[in-house]
């Protein structure tokens, strides 16, 4: 397995990560993974969703007038999977 050392964190990153490790009876190491597998996933799901937002405007469909936004229903999904997480 590999290993990683960051320089430089600022304090409130670090106290955050510390306050998560010991909230969930993690080392800080293994926290620190757990946090950037996080931020991995947030990333891909935020990007595959812009896209898909993208593609939905330039198909020129016309949707319902009472349809949510899509916007709305990728930051309500995001909302329930926030949700899950922390279950």
């Amino acid at each position: 397995m590999r290993s990683l050392q960051i320089r430089d964190i600022p304090d409130d990153v670090y106290q955050g990560v510390l306050a998560a490790a010991r909230a969930e009876h993690r080392s800080l190491s293994q926290q620190a993974v757990v946090e950037l597998r996080r931020g991995l996933r947030l990333a891909g799901v935020a990007q595959r969703s812009a896209e898909t937002v993208a593609l939905l405007r330039e198909s020129g469909r016309r949707l319902p007038a009472d349809a949510p936004e899509p916007e709305a229903l990728i930051r309500e999904i995001a909302t329930i999977d926030e949700r899950f997480r922390r279950s």
